[in-house]
């Protein structure tokens, strides 16, 4: 048996096997070679190779979403997420490693990280709308009285250490205002004690009647 060259119908040369007195028979076609795996393709992209990610992202979006959703159960946020996690496949590719697990995996991990960020960015968000809001709703008139009431009260005895003289105003505040002791108070006026616990008796005794307090 001797191989011969023929042409066939369109044009080209292939290589035949004949027989005598039989047939020509064709020879084997070559065996296409086999798709690259979605991990062979991850590590093309990690090179830099684009077109390699695009066929990644067909691979792998479908199912990234589909952790999104289930995390975050609306649509547009897993849309979103979906987005940023393909971006960060893109731009982290090169920590793939095909010996730790499939392309798959690795980005449903990032996705459902991406995922439960996302749902505590928007429970964090929402917590500080509804303490804008609380802060909004009017108070209670008793708490709005309160507070009223004290600020007149300060009013009043600022108003009443002002008709205080110097050296009784000075000491009043020093030992009720600063929570200085009588002793204290004569180090830091270079006074007497006696001198100082006589200023602070007569200042109080002068407050109580401009505050209208009972003796």
């Amino acid at each position: 048996m001797r191989p011969r060259r023929t042409a066939q119908a369109w044009g080209t040369l292939s290589l035949v096997t004949t027989t005598p007195g039989g047939p020509a028979l064709p020879a084997p076609e070559p065996v296409a070679d086999e798709p690259e795996t979605t991990e062979e393709l991850l590590l093309r992209a990690a090179a830099g190779d684009e077109a390699a990610f695009a066929q990644v992202y067909d691979a792998l979006s479908a199912s990234v979403f589909g952790t999104c959703l289930a995390v975050l159960r609306d649509r547009d946020h897993a849309a979103e997420v979906l987005q940023e996690v393909m971006v960060e496949v893109w731009r982290t590719a090169t920590r793939f490693d095909p010996a730790r697990g499939t392309a798959r995996t690795w980005a449903l991990t990032l996705a459902h990280r991406r995922a439960v960020d996302r749902v505590r960015a928007v429970q964090a968000q929402r917590n500080r709308d509804q303490r804008a809001l609380d802060e909004q709703v009017e108070r209670p008139f008793d708490v709005v009285a309160e507070e009223v009431e004290e600020n007149m009260d300060r009013a009043r005895v600022r108003h009443c250490l002002d008709g205080l003289t110097p050296t009784q105003h000075e000491a009043v505040t020093l030992a009720y205002y600063g929570g200085r002791t009588y002793r204290e108070v004569a180090d830091e006026l270079a006074a007497p004690l006696a001198t100082v616990k006589s200023r602070i008796r007569d200042g109080l005794l002068r407050l109580r009647d401009c505050l209208g307090v009972a003796a």
